[in-house]
């Protein structure tokens, strides 16, 4: 048994003791205690619909502990695994591997599959298999899905099976070898990203998705332009979801301007309009969810320069900060705690089929995955102190407001 002592379901709601039991809620009590020093408010465990482990392959980066310790730490019960490991997720005996690998005890991992092959682009995986054997979402993220063809069979058979395909949009024939916004790649002096690569495939594949009927998810949106092209298909009835990355909603250009390698990201940070636009179709609810894209990297690897270094930046112990700091109202200085559990637990549960256990309400008889969220203390983010083996945070030494202390998962602390 174990027992959350004076904390909070809401921000406003009375102080309460939650008694876990055989991994469920027992019981949700008044406390007999007075106001407690620093106010903690307890939440549905977060779920992560992209998230690489780099294991198999890169254990120098990150493996199945540490990563799943990491995604502990940052409030996460459920993470969903990206394909592009080495060999990469791509058939059934690859899933078993990952999955009898997991530890124990900790956050459980969902195995996401390739689109295609080896991540060749060119031939599709066994989708009926692999459904068979429990994934629910499919993507070759790292690389787009480019061929159209291809596209439309992943879609129907997302339609056929329930499952999703998420796209990497990334025209290679416009993105080319770019590793910065096309705006402002000449003060960089390195290659250009320009925002058309990832709107002309978005357009493209919103076309195919409305065509097939299935469930296209766009992950780790960048642009504007991408935001009301989404936003003009749901108005339409087109069966898609979308994602927006912490880094995304809070850094710009002129930061990885600034910055170099080390905010070398795939897609890359765009201008501060595009900030603006992807928070406010955050809040309106355009972007579903809230995904960290944590990619870790060794030090050394962001280190060298725009066109060496590697792409990506960890984001498990940082998000749910970030995003309370995003959804916090400037003239009220409140967070908007039931859009952060929409986008962080309820609604990429639902997206990933997993929402019979995960994202569920905090109240008796349901599952015993919670956070618990200290809130309203100014504090540091220290990366050293991380679990994640890589240390390619964007966010060490920014003041937050919101931090999680504690995370349950079935009933047991994993963090």
């Amino acid at each position: 048994m174990h027992r959350l002592e004076a904390v909070r379901l809401t921000p406003d709601g009375p102080l309460v003791d939650v008694t876990v039991a055989d991994g469920a809620i027992g019981a949700i009590e008044p406390s007999g205690g007075g106001p407690p020093a620093i106010e903690r408010i307890v939440l549905p465990a977060l779920v992560d619909l992209h998230t690489h482990l780099r294991d198999p392959g890169h254990p120098e980066a990150e493996d199945l502990r540490s990563g799943t310790a990491a995604a502990a730490a940052g409030g996460y019960s459920d993470v969903f695994a990206m394909a592009n490991t080495a060999p990469p997720t791509d058939r059934v005996s690859r899933v078993a591997d990952l999955l009898a690998r997991v530890p124990r005890g900790t956050t459980r991992v969902h195995p996401v599959s390739a689109v295609t092959r080896d991540l060749a682009g060119r031939r599709l995986v066994d989708v009926p298999a692999l459904v068979a054997a429990g994934v629910r979402v499919f993507s070759d993220d790292g690389r787009c899905v480019a061929d159209p063809a291809l596209v439309r069979a992943m879609l129907e058979a997302s339609r056929e099976f329930g499952v999703v395909f998420a796209q990497h949009a990334q025209d290679p024939l416009v993105a080319r070898a770019g590793v910065v916004n096309a705006r402002v790649a000449a003060r960089a002096g390195a290659a250009p990203w320009p925002a058309a690569g990832e709107e002309r495939v978005v357009d493209r594949d919103l076309s195919i998705a409305a065509d097939t009927g299935g469930h296209l998810h766009v992950c780790h949106l960048s642009t504007a332009g991408s935001v009301e092209l989404i936003r003009q298909a749901k108005r339409s009835g087109v069966r898609v979801t979308c994602e927006v990355t912490p880094h995304h909603l809070v850094l710009d250009d002129e930061a990885a301007l600034r910055a170099g390698g080390a905010l070398k990201v795939n897609p890359p940070l765009r201008a501060a309009a595009d900030v603006l636009a992807l928070r406010a179709a955050l809040a309106d609810g355009t972007i579903d969810v809230v995904a960290t894209d944590h990619a870790p990297h060794p030090q050394a690897t962001k280190t060298r320069g725009w066109a060496d270094s590697a792409f990506g930046l960890t984001g498990l112990e940082t998000a749910l900060s970030i995003v309370a700091t995003v959804l916090r109202a400037p003239d009220t200085g409140r967070v908007d705690w039931a859009r952060l559990t929409d986008v962080l637990s309820v609604v990429p549960a639902r997206i990933g089929g997993i929402a019979a256990r995960a994202g569920r309400p905090v109240r008796v008889g349901e599952p015993a995955d919670l956070c618990v969220v200290e809130t309203g203390v100014p504090q540091p983010i220290r990366v050293d102190r991380h679990r994640s083996r890589s240390r390619n945070n964007p966010f060490g030494g920014w003041t937050v407001r919101e931090r999680v202390v504690r995370t349950l998962v079935g009933g047991r602390v994993a963090h």
